[in-house]
């Protein structure tokens, strides 16, 4: 089942669109998308764009909450769509927005003000896109010994949802922060085929198994055999990685960025928190938009 909440702090109402081709699906009755804020002369500001779809001129992106029982999950989980358009969203490209530990879709996408943030992407030139948040636990984003296994939510579940609506999910972007920096790499060195670009702020990596977060693996096993510090770049893959020099994930980040030859970077003042997290976004978004309207140029898979 699959339920359309849209939020009241988006700009515009945006959760019909969620409604289109869900067989066997349910929602709520949404209201119609606005044509925007209205202009001084009282005619809606808002234009279509050269693609169809009409970009937002001002405030901030639709979100649209929605929620599923994740079989790959055991649980319910939700997920944020932030649509930087009004009206059709048919063949707009897909971010996926992952987590940092401690947070989930709804809060995530709050902490980074990311309906905001993409809107104003898409009103300083980036091509639009739509950024999807979606909740992983506290799992790493990757299958743990109990049966949680976010990586095939994401596959098997959430992306089959987006392309249901219209959105195209054949190449993706990830990004992600923290605990979710490290899911984007590891989401893309696992399916190059598939992922495009990673935008990665203070990214959670380990040189040992002893050194890692409790709970952030099951066994040194596990943390083997999702490694990413220490990899090479997977082909065809776009990275930026940026970590503040207060963090203390900076040092890896920075080997990580060598090794991946990160084409975009940054390594400024800052933490191990949202306010980096924030500043970094704008550079982020551009570059996923660079990313993602490039034309297609699909590896082998590893």
């Amino acid at each position: 089942m699959l339920l359309a909440v849209p939020t009241a702090a988006a700009g515009a109402i945006g959760g019909a669109w969620w409604m289109r081709g869900s067989s066997g699906a349910t929602a709520e009755t949404a209201a119609a998308p606005s044509a925007g804020p209205a202009s001084p002369t009282g005619r809606p500001a808002a234009s279509p764009s050269a693609s169809g779809v009409t970009v937002i001129p001002a405030g901030p992106a639709v979100v649209t909450q929605a929620g599923f029982r994740s079989a790959a999950r055991g649980q319910n989980v939700s997920l944020v769509v932030v649509s930087p358009v009004v009206g059709s969203v048919e063949g707009l490209p897909v971010c996926l927005v992952l987590h940092g530990r401690g947070d989930d879709a709804r809060r995530g996408a709050a902490l980074l003000g990311l309906d905001s943030a993409v809107a104003d992407a898409v009103r300083s030139g980036a091509a639009p896109f739509v950024a999807v948040a979606v909740d992983g636990g506290e799992t790493y984003w990757h299958r743990r010994v109990a049966g949680d296994d976010p990586e095939r939510m994401i596959l098997a579940e959430v992306l089959p949802r987006l392309a249901a609506q219209g959105l195209r999910t054949s190449r993706v972007a990830a990004f992600g922060w923290s605990m979710g920096g490290y899911g984007a790499l590891l989401l893309s060195e696992r399916h190059p085929d598939l992922v495009v670009a990673v935008a990665a702020s203070s990214p959670a990596m380990w040189r040992t198994y002893g050194a890692s977060a409790p709970g952030a693996f099951d066994s040194a096993a596990d943390f083997g055999a999702h490694q990413v510090l220490g990899e090479p770049p997977a082909a065809g893959v776009a990275y930026r990685i940026d970590c503040g020099r207060g963090d203390p994930f900076y040092t890896v980040s920075r080997q990580s960025a060598d090794e991946l030859a990160a084409g975009e970077r940054a390594f400024g003042p800052g933490g191990h928190d949202p306010t980096f997290w924030r500043a970094a976004l704008p550079a982020q978004l551009a570059f996923v938009a660079r990313a993602l309207a490039a034309p297609a140029n699909r590896p082998t898979p590893r």
